[in-house]
């Protein structure tokens, strides 16, 4: 948390007001932050209540007109708030903008770089192809008050992709644009609650109830491959987890709403996948 801290004080654009929320802890985390960082940040104590209640906290204290988040986890680049709000007063008719990340270990040795257009070709409407590929991210966003006035928080009912919920209700109904640069660093690997296997699932029941909420904001083509996309993907979470019976039902299920021949085709390596782990679960079995 204290790197987190130390790189939203280090922005070049400065930020008017850090909100730090305790979902919880018992290690005299509030005693310490006041010793390194005294009033130059707000800090509040939550009975612990998850992730999704922590920021909604947040947000119901923040005042400014542009809001942002720091997973405890994550960093920012000195120029990030820089970048993103310059992007933003170029383009008031936006109201979030997004931004590439470094992904780095514990060994804090990068893994990789998440960039944004990969997933999202366009700046502006981009609910369809959101809906293919949500991944919001929250250390990355810089958003406009009136998405917190018209969509209000996170859902607190969900256990996890609740960033994946909230990109997609947001994105149903804002624009929302890409400064392309990478300028979080966000740890991964560490193990969270991104690594459950519940955590595929939760991510189909949010795609589903885009989809069903999206009406005729998109054509049923798209709604369907979303929805396969989802489904392969909770297939190949479950291969991870060993569930082999349960991942061969998401996969017929990917199939059949998969609209593409050639993304069907594509979808034979997982059956594969998916066979080879039969395979040596049986082989295993047998020489128990």
């Amino acid at each position: 948390m204290e790197n987190a801290l130390r790189s939203a004080l280090a922005q070049t654009y400065p930020v008017d007001e850090i909100i730090v929320i305790d979902d919880g802890s018992n290690d005299g985390t509030g005693a310490a932050l006041r010793d390194l960082f005294g009033d130059r940040l707000r800090y509040t104590w939550q009975a612990h209540a998850g992730v999704s209640a922590a920021r909604n906290h947040g947000l119901r204290l923040a005042r400014g007109t542009y809001i942002t988040f720091l997973d405890s986890d994550d960093s920012w680049l000195p120029n990030k708030i820089q970048e993103q709000m310059t992007w933003m007063k170029n383009h008031p008719d936006y109201s979030m903008v997004l931004c590439d990340l470094i992904r780095h270990n514990k060994q804090d040795q990068v893994v990789s770089t998440f960039r944004r257009r990969d997933l999202l070709p366009v700046n502006g409407d981009i609910f369809k192809w959101v809906l293919q590929e949500p991944s919001l991210a929250p250390s990355s966003v810089l958003m406009h008050r009136r998405v917190l006035e018209e969509i209000g928080g996170f859902n607190e009912g969900l256990r996890t992709a609740e960033d994946l919920d909230y990109h997609l209700r947001i994105a149903a109904r804002f624009r929302i644009g890409i400064v392309e640069q990478a300028l979080v660093r966000t740890l991964v690997g560490n193990g969270g609650l991104s690594s459950l296997p519940q955590t595929y699932e939760d991510h189909l029941q949010v795609v589903q109830n885009a989809v069903d909420r999206c009406d005729q904001q998109i054509s049923e083509r798209d709604k369907r491959r979303a929805l396969a996309l989802a489904n392969a993907r909770c297939a190949r979470g479950m291969i991870l987890s060993g569930r082999t019976t349960l991942a061969w039902k998401y996969f017929r299920e990917a199939w059949r709403l998969e609209p593409s021949l050639l993304q069907r085709f594509k979808l034979l390596r997982l059956a594969t996948l998916l066979a080879r782990r039969e395979v040596a679960k049986y082989r295993t079995n047998q020489r128990a």
